[in-house]
């Protein structure tokens, strides 16, 4: 097709059923065919090694802005999104946490800012490697500029965390003061569910988009990929928990650190889901690409690219 050609638009259903597939089926080869799984498990490890000093630093402030049995309360909501078992390992530490006093959560919390920020900086590092792997990124930025692109996407993540939650929680707290009956009844409005999928199709929908390569990817491909990413990531909390309940007996195997192996579970298929979405932006991306006639600055083939951890 010639650059600046008009599009002629299929609207046959058979053929976009057919596109879409193909696009999936290729990028489930593109995220299996490598050693995607080494990055899967950097990132997972620093995404465990982040959590409960983040939990510990969550309930600091917590402490510092609410009542205890507040602080507990909102905590809690995150218990919702993990298993059954992961959860109650996060509900057994918020207990103790909200019984401590204020000067020894503090100091925890100072000690647990540090703690989180160096894991969760070398996580979005192993993240944005991953990506950029799958991508076939033939420019990799040097390690000064690798490093402050993940604190950037680690600052931005915070402070997108933190505006998503602030906002949900302004929204339950004006409901139940002001007593907004129009959404009384719409249970999605107030559910963590919708506003975690939310932040995260929002915030992986930007990693892809400016992250994953040094060249920006189209937003037609981001989106899906960080509608698909936020999705894929919901099924498998609630996948992991069937897994760990029905399937793999944990408890017997690894007696009591089982909460801590349903916890990696969660976290590596978590990890896999937001790798999927990036195999599927740039499937898309060079379809896009190919339909409108232009080459692309990746490679569709070959090893990939070390990039520094």
């Amino acid at each position: 097709m010639t650059p600046g050609a008009p599009r002629h638009f299929d609207a046959n259903p058979y053929h976009w059923a057919r596109e879409s597939l193909r696009v999936v089926a290729k990028a489930l080869t593109r995220l299996w065919g490598r050693n995607v799984m080494l990055y899967t498990g950097g990132v997972s490890f620093f995404a465990l090694l982040a959590a409960f000093p983040t939990l510990a630093l969550v309930i600091g402030v917590y402490s510092l802005l609410l009542t205890p049995e507040q602080a507990i309360a909102q905590a809690d909501k995150l218990a919702m999104l993990l298993p059954d078992s992961a959860g109650d390992l996060f509900q057994a530490e918020l207990l103790r946490l909200s019984h401590a006093p204020i000067r020894i959560v503090s100091t925890q919390s100072g000690i647990a800012g540090l703690i989180s920020l160096y894991a969760a900086h070398r996580g979005f590092k192993a993240l944005i490697a991953g990506l950029s792997f799958i991508h076939d990124e033939k420019q990799p930025r040097g390690f000064l500029g690798f490093n402050i692109l993940a604190f950037v996407v680690l600052v931005v993540a915070i402070g997108l965390v933190g505006a998503v939650s602030s906002v949900f929680l302004a929204l339950r707290i004006l409901g139940s003061t002001l007593d907004l009956t129009p959404m009384r009844g719409v249970q999605w409005f107030y559910s963590e569910w919708t506003w975690t999928s939310l932040g995260v199709s929002l915030g992986m929908t930007l990693v892809y988009r400016f992250a994953m390569s040094t060249d920006p990817v189209d937003w037609r491909a981001s989106i899906a990929g960080g509608v698909s990413a936020a999705f894929l990531t919901l099924a498998a909390s609630w996948a992991s928990a069937i897994y760990a309940k029905q399937f793999a007996q944990f408890g017997a195997t690894y007696g009591s650190i089982a909460a801590v192996v349903v916890l990696l579970v969660w976290l590596s298929w978590s990890v896999n889901a937001v790798f999927f979405g990036g195999a599927l932006a740039t499937e898309i991306e060079l379809a896009l690409a190919h339909k409108d006639g232009r080459a692309m600055g990746f490679r569709t083939q070959g090893p990939g690219t070390s990039f520094p951890l």
